[in-house]
């Protein structure tokens, strides 16, 4: 089946509203404007519950179906943008210095905007699907403050499913996989105390650098000489701060980077050997070592029965031939992972083609995707609600 006809009708109005958002980003949970156009639209369309505030700036419309009784599915797209000044040289390109869509949100929340407006219209289901407007993903945790607030309870949500556009796969592909699908984000920050002193007499300091050099490679033991080689696990450092002058050995060095898994117990290691070797290595010079790590998002792992209906979902508008169903995982984080373990659900990818990528000052939301966007959404209300 090719996609909606109602969703390509409804492609230019929908793309109207993705370059609005577009031009006008905000960070984190500061979406009170984007949160607010949400909640016009969903008004707009006739929802039958809205429910602002949800996760400090969440918004969730319930839509319910005119063939009975039925259960309830969370439909959930992320509003929030990047701190990023956007290269791309569109008309629509952001307004807000510093700031742009670099990960395709705006279109997230339009596609599921159209869907609503699509769901609202027809209502041909049992039950209810409660379309998810959630802040704050790029780093905020959007998702678990949602979760948090009770929203699975309060709409008696029974699954719940996540959609993300990827650059590189073609404009109405759409692939995912069962299991962890996405890793765990966690940061973590080491703070060597040595002695300084003058750079010429290097005997009598303890200096926090060549510490810290001996603790960025010892490091890199975690994947190559820890974790199981049919496991993954990444370790960067990304950041080293020390010194002020050629001639003067630092009383201190800071280093600080992240780890990425996609199982439980690599995470565990990976935060043990960090402590052991930053401790050990500074012992061994007479230097003192501060470590903090913080556990962000955890690994986004799939349900095995709801990854069956996304992406046989994903078919039914795309065709066999477009469908990947064992897309590799990928080491980037999403905070619906949150939801995922609140809730038994599906995280899928659709293609945005040959675009920037994610995170890049250059990178648009290709509006060729829409309908097959809002399509997918609508096909996987309509199946799993089936009456």
């Amino acid at each position: 089946m090719p996609i909606l006809n109602r969703a390509a009708e409804l492609q230019n109005e929908v793309t109207e509203w993705r370059r609005h958002l577009h031009k006008n980003p905000e960070l984190l949970f500061a979406v009170e404007n984007t949160a607010a156009f949400v909640e016009m639209k969903l008004k707009e369309f006739g929802v039958d519950e809205i429910v602002t505030g949800l996760g400090r700036t969440g918004v969730v419309g319930l839509i319910k179906g005119n063939l009975g009784a039925g259960r309830t599915i969370g439909l959930r797209a992320d509003m929030d943008a990047l701190p990023i000044t956007e290269t791309s040289g569109k008309s629509w390109a952001s307004e807000t210095s510093g700031k742009m869509h670099a990960c395709g949100h705006d279109g997230h929340t339009a596609m599921l905007l159209g869907a609503a407006k699509y769901l609202a219209e027809t209502r041909n289901f049992a039950g209810s699907v409660a379309v998810i407007f959630q802040p704050a993903e790029e780093g905020g945790g959007g998702g678990n403050e949602m979760v948090k607030d009770g929203m699975m309870e309060r709409f008696d949500i029974a699954e719940v499913y996540g959609m993300h556009n990827m650059p590189g796969m073609p404009v109405g592909h759409f692939g995912s996989r069962v299991g962890a699908i996405m890793a765990s984000t966690d940061e973590f920050t080491i703070t060597i105390k040595g002695r300084g002193g003058h750079a010429a007499q290097p005997h009598k300091t303890i200096d926090p650098i060549v510490i810290g050099t001996q603790i960025v490679t010892a490091l890199q033991t975690i994947a190559s000489r820890t974790v199981d080689p049919l496991a993954s696990v990444v370790v960067s450092v990304t950041k080293f701060n020390a010194g002020f002058a050629h001639n003067v050995i630092p009383e201190e060095a800071v280093l600080g980077g992240t780890v990425r898994t996609l199982k439980p117990e690599v995470r565990d290691i990976g935060e043990t050997r960090i402590r052991l070797i930053a401790e050990g290595i500074a012992d061994v010079y007479g230097a003192t070592v501060d470590v903090w790590y913080s556990r962000n998002y955890p690994v986004t792992v799939n349900h095995e029965d709801e990854t069956g209906y996304a992406l046989k979902a994903a078919a039914e508008i795309a065709g066999e031939g477009n469908i990947r169903p064992s897309l590799d995982p990928m080491m980037g984080g999403e905070d619906f992972s949150y939801m995922l373990l609140a809730r038994p659900g599906a995280f899928i990818f659709m293609g945005n083609g040959d675009t920037a990528g994610l995170h890049h000052p250059g990178y648009d939301f290709n509006d060729e995707a829409i309908p097959h966007g809002i399509s997918y959404w609508v096909k996987l209300a309509e199946t799993r609600l089936a009456a």
